[in-house]
């Protein structure tokens, strides 16, 4: 408790899921949290759930003018920032003679080209020291198939942070890392399945996990709170895959 006490934290993408679970544990110990979603009543729902004074910015995680935007909520409400997850994400999973540009435009300005001007927008606002943690995947290592664009998104993110590392460590912001593998969480949902198709997908993707099982999102949300907090304060440029052996047994 209170590792994060009077910290100001910004979670892209905190109305489900990871995302959400993230946002407790902030609260939990002891952040000030704000959230974004492009839907209102996600994030209603949400601050309800919380039952805190969360505050909810909404902002499409793709759209690049939007990033300006939100970074200058987050110095009104904030003043600085010491913490920022970014965590909206999007998945379209389909074999590659099935993706066109549509497809790959949106995938990558949620997965790549919004949070890089997000991080540029909130250069000015980021205290020192301050933390950056990317959510990351372990599809950036695996060759699954249909996920073309999501995998090399994820890996292109996780090089970025590497990059970001170097170039933003002299003041005093480090850039890490979380890429998960299977999740409980509604994304996979999302993805455009139908019910049985989901079915036999999360089963086949659970066979690959040595664990035999999903991750649960409270699971990376403890990894990211680590990462967050002063404890991880000797950690830049790293990832931590959590995915129950699935990525390397």
């Amino acid at each position: 408790m209170n590792r994060l006490k009077g910290k100001r934290a910004l979670i892209t993408g905190g109305t489900t899921g990871i995302g959400l679970e993230t946002a407790r544990e902030f609260l939990n110990e002891g952040a000030r949290v704000a959230i974004t979603s492009r839907n209102q009543a996600s994030l209603e729902a949400a601050r309800k759930e919380l039952d805190s004074d969360v505050l909810t910015f909404i902002s499409d995680a793709g759209d690049a003018a939007a990033q300006k935007l939100l970074a200058d909520s987050v110095r009104q409400a904030f003043g600085a920032l010491d913490v920022l997850f970014i965590n909206a994400g999007f998945v379209d999973l389909r074999p590659l003679e099935q993706i066109d540009e549509a497809a790959f435009d949106r995938s990558l300005s949620v997965i790549l080209k919004g949070p890089l001007f997000l991080i540029q927008a909130l250069l000015p606002v980021f205290a020192n020291p301050a933390s950056i943690v990317l959510n990351g995947s372990i599809n950036a290592h695996i060759g699954m198939p249909n996920t073309s664009i999501y995998g090399a998104g994820k890996a292109a993110l996780i090089s970025l942070a590497r990059t970001l590392s170097g170039e933003l460590v002299s003041r005093g912001i480090r850039v890490n890392v979380v890429s998960a593998g299977p999740i409980s969480t509604a994304l996979l949902s999302n993805a455009g399945f139908s019910g049985e198709q989901l079915k036999s997908v999360a089963a086949s993707i659970k066979a690959q996990v040595p664990m035999g099982r999903f991750g649960e999102a409270v699971e990376i949300a403890r990894a990211v709170v680590f990462l967050a907090s002063d404890e991880s304060g000797f950690t830049v440029g790293s990832e931590l895959i959590i995915d129950g052996g699935m990525s390397t047994l």
